[in-house]
Formats: C-alpha cells, sequence, structure tokens
C-alpha cells in the first residue's frame, strides 16, 4: 500500500451531490444515498428535539417531590411519549438511515445501494409513520408507557394506543427495507478485491444490525396488531378476563424489543471501531473476533428476551436459562471493548473530537454493561426491577452508547458530508460538557434505584430529591452539550473551512473521493488492493510486536 500522504486525492469538484441538481423536487424524488441520508439526519433530528423536550418536562417534574408540575396523567403521557420517539423514531433508525445510507456505498465502493427507490421508499414510509404519531400526540398522546404493557393497552387505557401503534407499526416497515438494502448491497456490489475481511468494521456492524431489523421487526409488526385487535374487537388474546394471557403479550414484545436494543447499539461500536483504529494510527486489533462478535450479538440477541420477565409468573427454570444466555451475550461485547483497548495500547492517539467521543463511549457502556449483569442475576434483579437502576442502565448503553457513537460519527464524518470543517475547539468543548453532563443526570439514579426509588411516578418519597435534584442539574447541562454541535454544525455548512478529501488522511475508500463526494461517489471504480485499517504492512506489525522487547534493549 502506498503511505497515505502519496495518495493521489481529487480536488474538490465544482459538482457535487449537494449542488448537482437544485429545487425541492430534486431533494423530494432523489434516488442518491446520500441525499437521502440528509433527509434521514433532517427528519431524525427534528424527532430528537422532540424527544428531549418531553426528557426536560420529566427532570423538571422531578425536581421537587410533591408532583406540583404535572398531574399524574399528563406525567404518565410525557414519560411514554419520550421513550416512544426516542426508540422508535431516533436511536433505531438513528446511525443506519444517516450515517449508514450515506457511507456504505462508498466504504465497498459502490455508486449507490442495491435499491434506490426503495431507499427513498424506506423514508417516506419512516416519514408517515413519524406524522401519524405525532398526531396521537398532539390529539391526546398515549399513558402505556412505550412498552405497551396488556392489559392495561388493550382494556383500560383511554388514549390513542391504536393510532400511536399504528404509527410505529408503520414505521417498522421503513427498517425491513433499509436492512433489506444494506444486506444485498454488501453482498453484490463491493468493489473488486474488497473481500469480506477487508471491509470496514462499521460496514459489518450494519450489515449485522440488518440481519436484526429484516428478522425481529415482523415480530414487533405482528403484536401490535394483535394489540389492535383486541383492543378494538374485545378478542381475548392478552386480557385474562377475555381468556387472553398478558405474559404472552411481553414475550412478543420483548422478543422483538431486546434485539431491537442491538439495532441501536450495533452501529455505534461500528462507528467506535473505525474511530479507535484511526485516530490511534494503528491497525486493528483482532480484526476478524471485532467483527464476527457483531454476528454473534446479533444472535444472541434473540435468546435474552426473558430477562426482561424475572418478576412475571414464568418458570423459575426458564429464568435460570435466560440468566445465564444474558451473562454469555456480555462476552462478544467484551471482546470489542477489549479490543479497542489493545489498540489504544502503544498506539500513537490523537485527541481529536471523535475521538473524545469513542474515549467516552467505551467508559460509559463498560458501566451500563456491567450494570446490566446485575439485573441479568435472578436473586438482585427482584430488587432492582422497575426502579431508577433500570432507567441509569438503559441510559449508559443508549445515551452513553448508541448517542455518543452516533456523534462520534458525525463529527468524524462531517467533513466528507458537508464538504466543511467544524471548529475542533468547540467540538472537544461539547463531547467535555456531554460527558460531565450525562453522568451528572444518570450516575445518581443508579443510587436512587438500588435504595429503592421505582421509576414512572410524578411524586416520590422527599429522601431521593437529593437524587433528582442532581439528575435535573445534570439533563441541563446535557442538554446545552447536544445543542452546541447543533448550532456549529449549521455554522459550519456556511462559515466552516472547506475540508480536504481525506483531512484525517486515513486509508479508507471513503477518504479516496472528494469532499463532497460526486453524485456518482467514484468516477471510476476502486480496485482495493489493501487490507482494512493498514497503517503499516502486517508482517511488519507482527515483527515489530513478536520482537519489541529486544528492539528496545539494542
Amino acid at each position: 500500500m502506498k503511505p497515505i500522504e502519496s495518495f493521489e486525492l481529487p480536488e474538490p469538484p465544482k459538482v457535487n451531490y449537494i449542488n448537482a441538481q437544485y429545487g425541492l423536487k430534486s431533494w423530494l424524488l432523489t434516488k442518491d444515498h446520500k441525499r437521502i441520508a440528509l433527509l434521514y439526519l433532517g427528519s431524525i433530528t427534528f424527532f430528537f428535539f422532540i424527544g428531549g423536550l418531553y426528557a426536560l418536562m420529566i427532570r423538571l417534574e422531578l425536581l421537587t417531590p410533591p408532583g406540583d408540575f404535572m398531574q399524574s396523567t399528563t406525567y404518565n403521557k410525557v414519560f411514554t411519549q419520550h421513550g416512544i420517539i426516542m426508540i422508535f423514531f431516533f436511536l433505531i433508525p438513528s446511525i443506519p438511515a444517516t450515517l449508514g445510507n450515506f457511507l456504505i456505498p462508498m466504504m465497498i465502493g459502490a455508486k449507490d445501494l442495491a435499491f434506490p427507490r426503495i431507499n427513498l421508499l424506506s423514508w417516506y414510509i419512516y416519514l408517515l409513520g413519524g406524522v401519524i404519531t405525532i398526531y396521537a400526540l398532539l390529539a391526546g398522546g398515549v399513558d402505556t408507557g412505550w412498552t405497551f404493557y396488556t392489559p392495561f393497552s388493550t382494556t383500560f387505557s383511554n388514549s390513542y394506543v391504536v393510532a400511536t401503534g399504528l404509527g410505529i407499526f408503520i414505521n417498522g416497515f421503513s427498517s425491513i427495507l433499509t436492512g433489506l438494502n444494506f444486506i444485498v448491497t454488501v453482498h453484490t456490489m463491493r468493489a473488486p478485491g474488497m473481500t469480506w475481511f477487508r471491509m470496514p468494521l462499521f460496514v459489518w456492524s450494519l450489515y449485522a444490525t440488518s440481519l436484526v431489523m429484516i428478522l425481529g421487526t415482523p415480530v414487533i409488526a405482528i403484536t401490535i396488531l394483535l394489540l389492535a385487535f383486541e383492543r378494538i374487537a374485545h378478542v381475548g388474546i392478552f386480557d385474562p378476563a377475555l381468556g387472553g394471557d398478558p405474559i404472552l403479550f411481553q414475550h412478543l414484545f420483548w422478543f422483538y424489543s431486546h434485539p431491537a436494543v442491538y439495532i441501536m447499539i450495533l452501529p455505534s461500536m461500528g462507528v467506535i471501531s473505525e474511530l479507535i483504529a484511526n485516530f490511534s494510527r494503528k491497525n486493528i486489533f483482532g480484526y476478524s473476533f471485532v467483527a464476527f462478535s457483531s454476528l454473534a450479538i446479533a444472535v444472541f440477541g434473540f435468546l435474552v428476551w426473558g430477562h426482561h420477565l424475572f418478576v412475571t409468573s414464568q418458570s423459575v427454570y426458564a429464568g435460570m436459562i435466560f440468566s445465564f444466555l444474558s451473562f454469555a451475550v456480555a462476552i462478544p461485547s467484551a471482546i470489542k471493548v477489549f479490543n479497542w483497548t489493545a489498540t489504544l495500547y502503544r498506539s500513537s492517539i490523537s485527541y481529536d473530537t471523535p475521538m473524545l467521543f469513542a474515549l467516552g463511549f467505551i467508559g460509559l457502556f463498560t458501566v451500563g454493561g456491567m450494570t446490566g449483569l446485575f439485573l441479568a442475576s435472578l436473586a438482585v434483579d427482584v430488587h432492582l426491577s422497575d426502579t431508577y437502576f433500570v432507567v441509569a442502565h438503559f441510559h449508559y448503553i443508549m445515551v452513553g452508547g448508541a448517542l455518543m457513537g452516533y456523534l462520534g460519527g458525525l463529527h468524524y464524518w462531517w467533513p466528507k458530508i458537508s464538504g466543511r470543517m467544524y471548529p475542533e475547539g468547540w467540538g472537544r468543548f461539547s463531547a467535555l460538557v456531554i460527558f460531565v453532563g450525562f453522568n451528572l443526570t444518570f450516575l445518581p439514579q443508579f443510587v436512587a434505584g438500588y435504595l429503592g426509588m421505582p421509576r414512572r411516578y410524578h411524586a416520590y418519597p422527599p429522601e431521593f430529591q437529593v437524587f433528582n435534584v442532581l439528575s435535573t442539574a445534570g439533563a441541563s447541562i446535557l442538554g446545552f452539550g447536544m445543542l452546541i454541535p447543533a448550532i456549529y454544525f449549521v455554522w459550519s455548512m456556511r462559515y466552516g473551512r472547506h475540508a480536504e478529501a481525506n483531512p484525517w488522511h486515513l486509508p479508507g475508500l471513503e477518504w479516496r473521493t472528494a469532499s463532497p463526494p460526486p453524485t456518482e461517489n467514484f468516477e471510476v471504480t476502486p480496485i482495493v488492493t489493501w487490507e482494512a485499517y493498514e497503517f503499516a504492512p502486517a508482517e511488519e506489525t507482527e515483527v515489530v510486536g513478536k520482537f519489541r522487547p529486544e528492539l528496545e534493549r539494542i
């Protein structure tokens, strides 16, 4: 492979995917995967700020013990709608629909995704599901919790359960189409020389995520249909008063919704693999282990849903098996964390903004994963179930993990997406503020949950107020930290310094085309003759690693 400095990089083209066509119609009818990624980016950002507004209302309510900001019914709707918006309309599509859509073709040397029209259709389906859900929230909201547990959701709730369920049901087809597109693209459109084991680990993670999307999403769709059918037709499926089984709903719901956690976290893990290798200027440690651990997480993720039912009437023997499997599923994640750490060892680390988010991810995700082992233990879970310990654990994985990876990836690839550089100083400041604000928000919730504070209540005993004041203060800092990138990304699109084709000086294919790229990504189809993350020839790395002590003595 040539030294990175000697790449023949193209000059920024006068015509790129952004200015190739003008007018609203050219965007709404585009088949360019990069433009569709930007359409998703705008839509997902809108839903993120809606979900963040609900989070702000939750924290304001919990600032004082009596519940004097909202009534209990309003509070139920607020935390339900926060969960629905953030999970189904932000976290699940965030990285696959934006960074995945934009980068997969460029990373494997293709001109577009396999099905460009289906790609555009998936965005319209996402919008339709979002509009219906927003209508339900504005018309009166839904108060069942984002889990829609029966029989409350099918029989007793007077809120807009069916309309919200319809929005989520429609949105699921967007995930299925996106996953299908990614799988077919990776199988059939790789450039000459782009073997499976030369693919970036980001592509491996999205391939594994796509498998979960295709196999899991139909289950939640059928479950929502059954829920709506029982609510409308009063047929006994989940309601015990009608001969149904409410635990059956939990099995069906979590059979999808636990793998959905991996839909949210696996893409972030792929981003972190890119950032750790590239900002430490070192071949990734154990490439094949990191790649196959993504597939292992996708497979094992379908086998652990029962740990959400430890305090139900589920068999103790089933609980023991699910507990064992829940510990086992941590092994592939631990492999990733170990290999990232080993890659960092004795490397040349650049502490740019994306790397700060990556290092934050490793710390926060590790805390979230380790606290998950507490909840996977049958006896401990009895005490911690439905407390703020669960809330903190979930957010350490979803915000500390998935969101940190998303922000790290957005900063890393922003020069390629926009052709502009963001202000690095502000980027580092925002990463620090977000890290501090996040920990101040959710660390106290571990303590409050362990001491017995239940979640989903708008009022609580006064002895828990100190933890909630800390959480609300942290949430204010976290919200401020989130606003900073939104401001300077928009600012950079007009005033930012023009980005080089390869501003980070990296070997990946996406950095061998102009910034921003032309519509067809590459002027000629690239031929790949190097390994992924090849900062030094493999044999040279092995020699240096094998004989380093002897070389140091010499």
